[in-house]
Formats: C-alpha cells, sequence, structure tokens
C-alpha cells in the first residue's frame, strides 16, 4: 500500500465542493464536481465577453474570467469557502489552473507584473487574509512574472455589504477608492490585474484607472469567476 493510499485510509482527502471521499487518483476536485465546473474559455477562444465589460470605461489589453458564477452553484459554493470559510487552497487551484492556460496564451504571457484587488486594511485584519493573493501568486509563478500585493491599497472601506444590490445600486453606491505606490516599479509594464469575481466590473474600473497613473503601461485583467 502507498503512503498516499495509507494516509487516506486514516485521514480520507474530501472533495472541496461536494466533500465526498476523493479516489487515489483524484485531487482537490472530485472528477464528478471538475467537469460540473462551468468554464468559459474566453481566454481560449479569444472570446471579447469579459474585455467588453469595460468598454468606454477603461482600456483593457486583455480579460478573461475562469469560471462562470451560478447562484447556489459549485462556484458560488468554492468562493464562498474561499471567502469565509478560511480554504486558501481554493485560490491557489483556480490559479494554478487559469495560470497553465494563459502561460500558452500570447497576449497574457506577456505579464511583467501580477497585482490583486486588494482589500482595506481593517477588512484584510478582520479576515486574515485576501482570498485573492494565492490566485495572483500562483499565476504569477506560471507566468513568470513579479508579484506585488504593496503596490495597490484600497483607502476606502463600505459599511455595508452591496452583495444584494442590483446593478444600478451598485453603481450609484460605489465609492471605492485606491492608490497606488511605488510607480517607478510600473512604468512600461503589462500588468495583470486579478479579483475573485467579475460583477458590474467598477471595482476593477477604479483599479485601473488609479494604475494608470504609471506611464506607458498595459493593464490586462483576470478573474476566478464572472457573473
Amino acid at each position: 500500500m502507498s503512503l498516499k493510499a495509507l494516509a487516506n485510509l486514516f485521514f480520507p482527502l474530501v472533495c472541496n465542493a461536494c466533500k465526498d471521499t476523493l479516489s487515489d487518483n483524484e485531487t482537490f476536485l472530485c472528477t464528478n464536481c471538475r467537469h460540473d465546473l462551468p468554464t468559459t474559455n474566453f481566454h481560449l477562444s479569444k472570446d471579447p465577453f469579459v474585455k467588453n465589460v469595460f468598454y468606454g470605461r477603461v482600456k483593457v489589453e486583455a480579460a478573461t474570467a475562469l469560471l462562470r458564477f451560478e447562484k447556489k452553484g459549485i462556484v458560488q459554493h468554492l468562493l464562498h469557502q474561499l471567502k469565509y470559510g478560511n480554504n486558501e487552497a481554493i485560490g491557489s487551484f483556480l490559479g494554478d489552473w487559469l495560470g497553465e492556460e494563459l502561460s500558452a496564451n500570447q497576449i497574457f504571457n506577456s505579464i511583467d507584473i501580477v497585482i490583486p484587488v486588494p482589500l482595506h486594511p481593517k477588512k484584510l485584519k478582520k479576515r486574515g487574509y485576501n482570498q485573492v493573493s494565492k490566485f495572483g501568486q500562483n499565476i504569477a509563478t506560471l507566468l513568470n512574472a513579479d508579484y506585488h500585493e504593496d503596490i495597490l491599497v484600497k483607502i476606502t472601506n463600505p459599511s455595508k455589504s452591496q452583495a444584494r444590490k442590483n446593478r444600478l445600486e451598485r453603481w450609484e453606491l460605489n465609492n471605492e477608492t485606491f492608490n497606488v505606490g511605488a510607480l517607478d516599479k510600473l512604468h512600461n509594464k503589462h500588468i495583470l490585474l486579478v479579483d475573485d469575481i467579475i460583477t458590474t466590473g467598477n471595482t476593477l474600473e477604479a483599479c485601473v484607472i488609479e494604475l494608470n497613473k504609471a506611464k506607458n503601461i498595459k493593464i490586462s485583467i483576470a478573474a476566478m469567476a464572472i457573473a
């Protein structure tokens, strides 16, 4: 019996989605849940769907999202565990998956720096981690890019969750502002801005506007999911 099989006998690994026990040839997700994930394949088919979210708002070189977010679906369950269940391994798993695919894409393969959408310091202290960090770090590794978590800083902290607001309400109430430092590290670079889920695109738009204070930069976007 292999060491892995022996370990699974006493400490069985379970699927991070359905919680069924994983077989010896499965990791992180069971085969059924992996196949049930609603992938977008935007970056594989060069579909501009995500990029079009920002059309007329801010310029982005390329944009993609790995998965489609569906209410009460497997993606919502995974992102909830990542965000509120202290399961950062989900971010690593999705980062490895998307990073591998982006490394074969000519546009994304030219990325110099990966930057995550930041949390406000108060929220970061309360949660203990930025749910996008592992996702961004693993993508950066696979793209042979630098990863910087301290360049973009969030300086406002909305007092109430906007999760239940409709699109118009989120647009009207969105007052998130960011500040960018160490501009000298960004000049003449291709930056990949990463986030967990794209809804209205307002937060990412605000980040792009701030990052554009650097000279001669290109900005692309990659998210775990799009609603």
